[in-house]
C-alpha cells in the first residue's frame, strides 16, 4: 500500500510526462549528426511550443527533440532571453499532453516539489523536495543577475536545465536552470510567472526588452507588528541583499537590507509582481519605489535602463 506523499508524487508526475523532453544539440560530423550536449523541457501548449534555458540552446546550429514516447523532431528556436536564461521552441507534434502551467505567486515556503529531466542523459528522472525561498536573485556564470527565482532542495544535475518544477497538484510553477556546485542540493527554477511573461515577449517579437533597477532580492514574509509600526498594507515584500554598483537602484540610494514595498505606488508583495511592472516603457523615465530602512519609510527616484 502506498504512503499518501509517494500516492500525491505519483499522481502529480503522471499528469506531466508526456510533456517533458529531451533536447539535443546537434552538429554533423562527416556527413553523419551526432549530439553534443543535451538539456531538458517541457511543452506547455497544444501547438508544440516548449519551454527551456537558454544555456541549453545558445549557439545551436540544430536541436532536436525527443518526447516521452522515444520519437524525435526538428526543434525550431523561437526566441531566446540570456538574461533570464530562458528559451522558447516549437515542434511539429501531436505526441503529448501539455503541462498545465500552475501560479508561482500561491507557492509558500515548506511546500513540496518536484523536479523531473534528463540529467546526465537519464531520461525523465524524477526529484523532490520542498520549496527552500522564494524571490531569490541569481547571478548566472555570464554575469547576469535574474529575479524571480525558487530556491528548492530538489536535486538537479547536468542535464535536468530546462525541465520543470511542478507542485503536488501536476502544474508547472517553475523552470529548473541552476545548482550549486558544491553545495547539497541548493537548486533553483525561474518561476513560471516570471516564465509566462517572457514567453508572451519571445512567442511575439522574438525577443525581450525588461526595465533594469540593479537589485539582489529575496522575498519575505512581513510580521504582524512590523506592518503595523510602518503602517504597510504588504503581507509580504522584497529585502534588497545587495545593490549593483553604478547601476539605477546604486544611484538613488538604496541600500543593501532596504525593504522593498512598492513601485509607483502600487503594492509589491513578490518579486514576479516587480518584474511584471518593469516593462519597456519604463527605461529611461523617472520611476519611485518605496522601501522601509531603520522604521522609516523613504521614496527614491531612479531611472531604469534597458536590460
Amino acid at each position: 500500500m502506498k504512503d499518501l506523499i509517494s500516492q500525491t508524487i505519483i499522481e502529480a508526475i503522471e499528469k506531466v510526462k508526456t510533456s517533458v523532453v529531451k533536447i539535443e544539440r546537434l552538429v554533423e560530423v562527416k556527413n553523419k549528426e551526432y549530439a553534443e550536449g543535451a538539456g531538458s523541457g517541457f511543452i506547455f501548449s497544444s501547438d508544440g511550443y516548449l519551454f527551456t534555458n537558454s544555456h541549453v540552446v545558445n549557439g545551436a546550429k540544430k536541436l532536436r527533440v525527443v518526447l516521452f514516447g522515444g520519437t524525435s523532431h526538428e526543434a525550431n528556436l523561437i526566441g531566446e532571453d540570456p538574461s533570464n536564461d530562458l528559451a522558447i521552441l516549437k515542434i511539429s507534434s501531436h505526441d503529448y499532453h501539455p503541462a498545465p502551467l500552475g501560479d508561482s505567486g500561491e507557492l509558500k515556503i515548506g511546500q513540496l516539489v518536484i523536479a523531473i529531466g534528463n540529467p546526465l542523459g537519464f531520461q525523465h528522472t524524477a526529484t523532490s523536495g520542498i520549496v527552500s525561498a522564494l524571490g531569490r536573485s541569481l547571478r548566472t556564470q555570464a554575469g547576469n543577475m535574474m529575479d524571480s527565482m525558487i530556491q528548492t532542495d530538489a536535486a538537479l544535475n547536468p542535464g535536468s536545465s530546462g525541465g520543470p518544477l511542478i507542485n503536488a497538484q501536476g502544474e508547472v510553477i517553475g523552470v529548473n536552470t541552476a545548482m550549486i556546485s558544491g553545495a547539497q542540493n541548493i537548486c533553483f527554477a525561474i518561476s513560471i510567472n516570471t516564465a509566462k511573461e517572457i514567453a508572451y515577449q519571445l512567442i511575439k517579437f522574438g525577443k525581450v526588452k525588461r526595465a533594469f533597477l540593479g537589485l539582489a532580492m529575496q522575498q519575505i514574509d512581513l510580521v504582524p507588528k512590523f506592518r503595523t509600526i510602518n503602517e504597510l498594507k504588504n503581507k509580504s515584500a522584497l529585502f534588497i541583499t545587495q545593490v549593483v554598483k553604478d547601476s539605477p537602484a546604486s544611484k538613488a540610494g538604496l541600500l543593501d537590507g532596504d525593504i522593498l514595498f512598492s513601485f509607483n505606488d502600487k503594492m509589491v508583495e513578490s518579486s514576479d509582481a516587480l518584474f511584471k511592472m518593469l516593462t519597456e516603457d519604463k527605461i529611461g523615465m523617472f520611476q519611485f519605489v518605496k522601501v522601509v530602512r531603520d522604521n522609516k519609510k523613504l521614496e527614491m527616484k531612479l531611472t531604469p535602463v534597458l536590460k
